[in-house]
């Protein structure tokens, strides 16, 4: 009884494994869905998620530190997402003073002053084992968009203008301040652990981030929409933490199923990024 209630996992297990990443990508945002409606049921206060996804973001970082400090190098770390990181979590920092001072800020405070000590220690103590050809992402291709979108969407509060836009500027920024990193071991094709964990952190934390404000708008029917203001702004809020999540995806489904196989090293097929 046993060995015949595996064989419809192990048959589905194995139809996931020949499909093609894009796919498998699919596959991890209904799993995710599904995860959502979950969480749902167990988690009554959702804000916790978003505590949650600032804990996984903290840990994540706190495994880079681990790894430039202990292991003194910085070989398979993008400078450019790290400088992307640092970039809207400053911007999000200035929103947060000037508009909601809250548990918010204390956390994005501390978030920017890990990411500023990693990008110290990638820019000046071990430059030497830095990637530059490797990190090769054009950064105008993701900050240029991001600014131009934000004339085009961006919040209808009361806020003063420029406090709009900063805040709708950070909220583009972070759905794609990834992608560096993403591009770096793409080149690389194969990842070691300690890279693999923070980019996984980074996963999670983009998965309950976009878990919280997907069931904040369906507990308050739509409401939270309402009170972000009008127009474009709100679909895009929701849009950007989709994106978020969705490029993670499939390092992520890379990541389990390295993890599961017990592999110390990740190896990435082409097509991944």
């Amino acid at each position: 009884m046993r060995g015949s209630s595996r064989r419809p996992l192990a048959a589905v297990m194995a139809w996931v494994r020949r499909q093609p990443p894009k796919v498998k990508a699919f596959l991890a945002v209904v799993a995710g869905m599904a995860a959502l409606v979950f969480i749902r049921f167990i988690v009554h206060d959702h804000d916790n998620l978003f505590v949650a996804a600032e804990a996984a973001h903290a840990l994540g970082i706190a495994v880079l530190i681990y790894k430039l400090t202990k292991e003194k190098t910085c070989a398979g770390l993008s400078l450019k997402s790290q400088d992307l990181t640092a970039l809207f979590l400053a911007v999000r920092l200035y929103c947060s003073f000037v508009m909601e001072y809250d548990i918010h800020t204390i956390l994005d405070t501390a978030t920017l002053a890990a990411t500023l000590f990693v990008i110290y220690m990638i820019r000046f103590k071990l430059r030497s084992t830095y990637m530059l050809d490797k990190d090769n992402f054009k950064l105008y291709y993701v900050v240029v968009p991001c600014a131009v979108l934000t004339f085009f969407a961006h919040p209808t509060t009361s806020h003063n203008i420029v406090n709009r836009l900063c805040w709708a500027f950070c909220v583009y920024l972070e759905a794609v301040s990834v992608l560096p990193q993403l591009r770096l071991m793409q080149n690389t094709k194969i990842v070691e652990p300690f890279t693999a964990h923070y980019v996984f952190a980074l996963g999670v934390a983009r998965f309950l981030s976009c878990a919280h404000w997907v069931l904040q708008v369906l507990d308050t029917r739509g409401r939270l929409l309402t009170a972000l203001g009008y127009g474009l702004w709100p679909s895009m809020v929701l849009l950007s933490e989709i994106v978020q999540t969705f490029i993670l995806a499939d390092f992520c489904y890379y990541y389990v199923k390295s993890v599961f196989g017990g592999q110390l090293v990740l190896r990435l097929p082409s097509g991944v990024v």
